[in-house]
């Protein structure tokens, strides 16, 4: 198995720590005026989407998880799983809300595709594109006088809700940025 020491770790690294899949989100090399440096970071368990903290001494190495990613296609949700299917093999799988997660799920829409990663042959999470292109369902109208900088709330075919500029209107395409949950253009 592949190791990782304290050198080499930064945001979106993934390594593995007493038998579970983990993904480094935040980082801080931390270097004090006595002593060794050490690396003090975020991780998030991938399996349960629990984040820890851990402190990273010079000698320390972790393992490279075996991680498997698939793209698969969204196809519903049948109240207790969300259903994936593999567009190769048309074999389904069933993963639960808090395996996908909340910021994940809000942007999905029937049909999409996502990269399912595997971790010893289970599937552990989601992850959709960055930007996504989806349709506004509801948005109050343009009143004379709204401001040029300002916002409002517009819902999503997906069920979320983004700000977005006062000419936007409902039945119009958007980009969106689903890491951040914001407005980034119209969609051309």
């Amino acid at each position: 198995m592949a190791t990782i020491g304290m050198g080499e770790i930064k945001k979106g690294k993934r390594l593995e720590l007493d038998g579970n899949p983990y993904r480094v989100t935040e980082f801080q090399h931390v270097k004090p005026g006595k002593g060794a440096a050490f690396v003090r970071m975020k991780m998030k368990n991938l399996k349960t989407g629990k984040v820890i903290e851990k402190t990273v001494h010079a000698g320390d190495k972790f393992g490279v998880p075996e991680l498997e990613q698939k793209t698969m296609q969204y196809l519903y949700d049948d109240g207790e799983m969300l259903q994936f299917m593999d567009t190769t093999t048309f074999d389904q799988i069933g993963l639960t809300h808090e395996q996908v997660g909340k910021e994940t799920f809000d942007f999905m829409i029937d049909g999409m595709e996502a990269d399912i990663l595997f971790h010893n042959g289970q599937a552990i999470s989601v992850e959709i594109p960055q930007t996504v292109v989806l349709k506004i369902v509801e948005t109050p109208p343009n009143f004379k006088g709204d401001s040029q900088g300002g916002k409002k709330p517009a819902t999503l075919e997906s069920g979320a809700v983004v700000q977005v500029p006062f000419h936007v209107l409902e039945g119009e395409m958007i980009k969106v940025d689903t890491v951040e949950g914001k407005y980034l253009e119209k969609a051309k």
